[in-house]
């Protein structure tokens, strides 16, 4: 693997399942395996690539059948759920991924890893639950679970009632060392899938699943870091960032500092869970010591790792 450039990839939620899909296994199939192409093709330009992914809709659907089926069912916790989603994705990228190499006559090694995520329990988020969840409810279902379960149930924007929980700040990977042994040795490493499995460390050490969603942009920061990669890759539904986007005076941005990002972020340019996260992601990775964080489309992620899409954020 000498001489390659390293790179982690981290799939939008777009590389799995699309705008009004209805989230069967042909669909999502279908979609992991036109992303297996670009991935592959990253491959032959070069790339030593690892690989993270969102999970948003498919921990929805789960704990939407936990709902449906509770009263023949016990309805699994939050972390459970991300473990799952976790497990199945893993599974559909590694297959897909593993045709595409056959098929170019590489002969890579791919390996999904449970990962776990440690938090802060003392996370200024567990005070302010904040990220939508699952199903939407009724107010009479909205008070009966927080009367009967301590949720925090919120009116999502006029559409219903839904459950929001804490978004805490990655820290560590708690299996770094077996994900940084397989990745220097050769294997493509899909890990930290939605984020991780927020945990937490009691006094003694030992860890603890906690009710909680990790931002899956923040995580690959995390991971990019710990395989040491030179690029952050992190693919959206847009070519470029841009500021004042969707107005009349949209302007693209092909190339950023660090110094610039954050004085976009702080004058608003960027939607709070949309682009804002990546961008912010991004600078992290710069500051820790990153070559360079590249936002793009899954379409142009090839070009845009070659110079000619999508937006460059460097320090």
């Amino acid at each position: 693997m000498t001489g390659l450039k390293s790179m982690l990839v981290a799939l939008g939620g777009n590389a799995i399942l699309r705008h009004k899909e209805r989230g069967t296994a042909e669909e999502q199939f279908q979609n992991i395996g036109e992303t297996a192409k670009q991935m592959v093709g990253l491959i032959k330009d070069g790339y030593r690539i690892a690989l993270t992914h969102g999970n948003g809709p498919q921990v929805g659907d789960i704990l939407l059948k936990n709902e449906i089926a509770k009263a023949t069912l016990p309805p699994m916790p939050l972390d459970v759920c991300g473990a799952e989603s976790q497990g199945f994705i893993g599974y559909m990228l590694q297959q897909c991924i593993d045709v595409e190499l056959k098929l170019a006559g590489f002969d890579i090694p791919t390996q999904t890893i449970l990962t776990q995520t440690l938090v802060d329990k003392g996370d200024p988020a567990f005070e302010k639950p904040a990220k939508p969840i699952g199903p939407f409810y009724t107010a009479m279902e909205a008070s009966k679970l927080r009367e009967e379960k301590g949720w925090t149930v919120v009116n999502d924007s006029g559409r219903g009632y839904r459950r929001v929980v804490p978004s805490p700040r990655p820290i560590a990977m708690v299996e770094a060392r077996a994900i940084k042994d397989l990745y220097d040795h050769g294997f493509i490493v899909i890990a930290s899938g939605g984020g991780g499995i927020p945990v937490v460390s009691d006094k003694k050490g030992l860890l603890h699943g906690v009710e909680a969603v990790i931002d899956k942009d923040h995580s690959a920061a995390v991971f990019a870091k710990v395989i040491g990669a030179e690029t952050l890759l992190i693919l959206t539904d847009v070519e470029r960032v841009a500021l004042d986007y969707g107005r009349p005076n949209q302007q693209d941005i092909s190339e950023m500092d660090v110094e610039s990002a954050k004085r976009y972020m702080s004058d608003g340019h960027f939607a709070p869970g949309s682009m804002y996260p990546k961008v912010e992601s991004a600078v992290q990775f710069v500051e820790s010591g990153g070559k360079e964080a590249i936002i793009t489309s899954i379409e142009r992620c090839r070009d845009a790792a070659k110079g000619g899409a999508g937006t460059v954020i460097h320090g």
